[in-house]
């Protein structure tokens, strides 16, 4: 029979192992203002919430703070890691300090794209066409990896432009604008992205002996320690993963409804069961305490 000393011991330990459990059924999740990072962090959190049982915390931040915070342990994971060439810089400064987690998304591909109409097919022929494009490449949030490669791009090609900072949702809609009066207009790009299913696009080709970009994969980054304090969660980013045409449908899922991004990913979830059950690990379940 227990002492009330004892019986006060095991209360004191229940308490802290429910505790304990409620912040292991926790996720604070970074992401970049990116179509595909919009889509399947969503998607992530409603699977988590859902599926679960976790409390979710989703933030938007630049590459470079997202970074930081897995670094310095502020956040659990970031979503959105492109290599090997977009964030070969942040992923070789902050490489003893995160944990790859795995690819979330495999055959990625950016550059500069222009729409199909327009007349020239390489980037060495930008200049020539300076004054079709008002010497200007658009481009997004300044911290951004493809932002930092379209820099290297115009002095290795010694373009005369200017590369002019925006957002991910700034850029697209100065696409819009110019796709649908057929003007135009070169944009930093990237896929997977929405606009590639919108409109007729092209990526301008680079000559072979300057290829600053190339294809692969976006990968999740964990803070140090989450496989020990989270392994849970640990197991099912590493277990996330997405083919093109699964993507692609999110996407244009969420960027074609007016409902908030949350409700459209829980809706596709729903559709697509098949595909988010293979990331919940086997032994997950909802608790409560």
């Amino acid at each position: 029979m227990l002492s009330k000393l004892g019986v006060f011991v095991l209360a004191i330990g229940l308490i802290t192992g429910c505790a304990q459990q409620q912040n292991e059924k926790s996720a604070d999740l970074v992401y970049v203002n990116w179509a595909e990072g919009i889509a399947y962090t969503n998607l992530a959190k409603v699977v988590l919430e859902d599926k679960m049982g976790y409390e979710v915390e989703i933030t938007s931040a630049d590459v470079g703070p997202a970074y930081t915070a897995i670094a310095q342990g502020d956040a659990d994971a970031f979503m959105e890691t492109w290599l090997p060439v977009l964030h070969a810089d942040y992923y070789d400064q902050f490489e003893d300090d995160i944990v790859d987690l795995g690819v979330v998304y495999d055959g990625t591909q950016s550059g500069l794209v222009v729409p199909e109409y327009v007349e020239i097919d390489s980037i060495s022929q930008l200049n020539s066409a300076r004054d079709e494009f008002d010497g200007e490449i658009t481009g997004i949030d300044a911290g951004a990896g493809v932002m930092k490669t379209t820099q290297n791009v115009i002095e290795e090609y010694d373009l005369d432009y200017e590369l002019v900072q925006s957002s991910g949702p700034a850029m697209t809609s100065a696409l819009q604008r110019a796709y649908e009066d057929e003007e135009w207009i070169v944009v930093t790009g990237w896929k997977p992205h929405w606009k590639f299913g919108r409109f007729d696009l092209k990526f301008l080709e680079q000559d072979e002996d300057k290829e600053l970009w190339g294809t692969g994969q976006i990968h999740i980054m964990g803070r140090q320690n989450l496989s020990m304090e989270k392994p849970e969660l640990a197991n099912f980013l590493s277990n996330m993963e997405l083919t093109d045409p699964e993507l692609a449908d999110l996407m244009v899922a969420i960027n074609e409804s007016d409902e908030d991004n949350e409700v459209v990913a829980r809706q596709w979830m729903e559709d697509n069961e098949d595909v988010i059950m293979d990331w919940v690990p086997a032994d997950a379940q909802q608790t409560e305490m």
